[in-house]
C-alpha cells in the first residue's frame, strides 16, 4: 500500500507481477517524527487484512485525533476561519465501485473522513455540507460534538487581528482588505489582498491506497486554509480534485491552492493521464501544467500510483516536495525529493474524426457535429 503525504498524505500497496510490494509513500514540505505513525497505523490495517477503503480512514483518523502530530493541516486544532472556528472537509473514495462520499464545513465532529465514509456507505448522496453535516454524524453515526476551542485556535485568531486581519481572501471590496479588517463592503474597481497559499497556511492530508486484491481507495481530510472566509469548502470534499481512485488504472491526491485547483479537477485529470498510458509522474506533471498555463502564481502538487508499482508527483509554485517510501524490505523510510519544475502548458488539442464520413473536422466542427448529435437524440 502506499501512502503519499504532500503535507497530504497518501497510501498505496502496490501489487507486481512478482510480489505484492507494501509501499509507503510520503510527499512533505516540512516532515516531523510524529508524521510517520499514521502510516504505519494505516499500513498496518492493509497487513491485517483490512481493506483499501479502511486504510484509508484509519490513516486519516490519525491526524484528524493529533492535530499537532501532522503539522496542524489536518484536523480540530491549529487552522481557523475568520471567526476563530475550525472547520473540516473530507472526503473517501473507493475504486471498485466508484462509490464517494465528502463532508464540507463539517463543525464540531473530529473525525470527518468517517463521516464521509458514512455518507458514502448510508446514503445515495456525495457530499454533505455545514451544520446539516454534523446533524447526520450526530444523529445517524453517533459521533460526538466536541468543542474545537483550544488556546491554539485562539492564539492564532488573537494575533491574526492584531495583524489587521492579514493574510484575508476578500478582493473588491471597502475597506481596503490587504490593511483592514471587515465587515466588508462590495465596489466595483479591483482590490485585493495579496494571499500566498502556502504550507503555512494550509494543507490536506491524501491517501491513495491500493491494496493486495489490487482495490483501490483515496481520501482526503483537511481544516482548509487559515482564515478563511467561514463557510468556504475546498478542494479536498470534491471527488476528482481533491482525490480519485479507478480500479482499473489506480489513484491520485492533491494538496494546494483549492479554490483554483477544483476547476481543473487535477486528481481526475492524473488518473485520466495514467489510463492513457503515462508514467505516474507524467500524469501529476501534465495535470498540474494545465493549471499553470492559467494561473500562474497558484501553487499546488499531485501524487499519483497505478496498479503496476510504479508512483510520481509533481509540483508548482513550491521549490519541492519530499517523498518517503517503505516496504517490507526496508528497516525504515527512504526519503526522496521531488523538484517543483512544472511548466505550464496549454494542454493539447486534437482533431476528430466523423465516424460516419471517415474525414477529419476541425475541433469547432466537430463540437458542433456533436451537440446537433446529442439534440438528435434528444428529440428522438
Amino acid at each position: 500500500m502506499n501512502q503519499s503525504f504532500l503535507t497530504l498524505q497518501q497510501f498505496v500497496q502496490f501489487k507486481t507481477d512478482d510480489e505484492h510490494v507494501n509501499a509507503v509513500i510520503k510527499i512533505s514540505r516540512s516532515v516531523s517524527e510524529i508524521d510517520n505513525v499514521y502510516h504505519h497505523t494505516a499500513y498496518e490495517t492493509i497487513q491485517d487484512g483490512g481493506s483499501a477503503v479502511d486504510s484509508v480512514e484509519v490513516g486519516c483518523n490519525f491526524c484528524e485525533d493529533y492535530p499537532s502530530g501532522c503539522r496542524y493541516s489536518v484536523g480540530y486544532e491549529g487552522t481557523v476561519d475568520e471567526d476563530g472556528e475550525a472547520t473540516l472537509d473530507a472526503m473517501i473514495m473507493d475504486g471498485i465501485t466508484h462509490d464517494a462520499g465528502g463532508v464540507g464545513g463539517l463543525r464540531r465532529v473530529k473525525r470527518a473522513i468517517s463521516v464521509a465514509r458514512d455518507v458514502m456507505d448510508h446514503t445515495k448522496h456525495s457530499l454533505l455540507v455545514g451544520d446539516q453535516a454534523t446533524d447526520f454524524a450526530r444523529d445517524f453515526g453517533e459521533f460526538a460534538e466536541e468543542d474545537f476551542d483550544s488556546d491554539v485556535n485562539e492564539q492564532l485568531h488573537e494575533e491574526w487581528e492584531e495583524a489587521d486581519c492579514q493574510p484575508n481572501f476578500w478582493e473588491n471590496v471597502t475597506p481596503d482588505p490587504t490593511t483592514q479588517c471587515g465587515p466588508y463592503s462590495p465596489i466595483e474597481e479591483s482590490v485585493s489582498s495579496k494571499t500566498v497559499t502556502g504550507p503555512d497556511n494550509h494543507d490536506t492530508i491524501g491517501m491513495v491506497v491500493i491494496d493486495v486484491d489490487s482495490n483501490v481507495a483515496v481520501g482526503t481530510s483537511t481544516n482548509g486554509l487559515d482564515h478563511k472566509i467561514p463557510g468556504r469548502v475546498g478542494d479536498s470534499p470534491i471527488i476528482g480534485s481533491g482525490a480519485y481512485a479507478d480500479n482499473e488504472v489506480g489513484g491520485a491526491a492533491a494538496t494546494g491552492d483549492g479554490d483554483i485547483m477544483m476547476r481543473f479537477l487535477p486528481s481526475y485529470q492524473a488518473v485520466e493521464n495514467m489510463r492513457h498510458g503515462m508514467t505516474p509522474s507524467e500524469a501529476c506533471d501534465e495535470a498540474l501544467s494545465r493549471i499553470a498555463y492559467r494561473y500562474e502564481d497558484f501553487s499546488g502538487a499531485v501524487i499519483a500510483a497505478n496498479l503496476l508499482g510504479e508512483y510520481g508527483a509533481a509540483c508548482y509554485g513550491y521549490k519541492q516536495v519530499e517523498i518517503t517510501v517503505m516496504n517490507p524490505s526496508m528497516e525504515k523510510e527512504e526519503f526522496i525529493d521531488i523538484v517543483c519544475d512544472v511548466v505550464g502548458k496549454q494542454p493539447a488539442t486534437r482533431d476528430c474524426e466523423a465516424s460516419n464520413a471517415g474525414i477529419t473536422l476541425p475541433n469547432v466542427l466537430c463540437i458542433v457535429t456533436f451537440i446537433v448529435t446529442a439534440l438528435i437524440f434528444k428529440i428522438i
